[in-house]
């Protein structure tokens, strides 16, 4: 099992859209191509509160690399993304990190 942490940088006090787009909008694609989200998040307390943090799940390197690739060519996303940055982007710049768990001794 793989986990993704992301972290979407939004453009100043466009959080809250950064999180509206995901809910309304990311959330379903993800839905309709099989990609699992384990939680979303804002910051309250850290480093900065412009970000928009959320956790995907993959059963392996393959999986994450068809289903993503899938998602970032869908027509759907393609047009929503288009649509609500039309402003101007929401997400000033992304980051992500692909996470693999340990194997710790019970109780820890």
């Amino acid at each position: 099992m793989i986990h993704e942490r992301r972290v979407y940088h939004a453009a100043p006090k466009k959080v809250g859209l950064v999180a509206k787009r995901f809910a309304d909008h990311n959330m379903p694609i993800y839905e309709r191509l099989g990609i699992k989200v384990t939680g979303a998040w804002t910051v309250i307390v850290g480093e900065a509160n412009d970000q928009f943090v959320y956790m995907l799940e993959w059963s392996s390197l393959e999986e994450r690399a068809q289903k993503w690739g899938a998602f970032i060519a869908d027509e759907e996303w393609q047009k929503i993304w288009s649509e609500t940055d039309k402003d101007g982007a929401l997400v000033r710049y992304a980051s992500n990190e692909l996470l693999q768990p340990l194997s710790l001794p019970h109780g820890r």
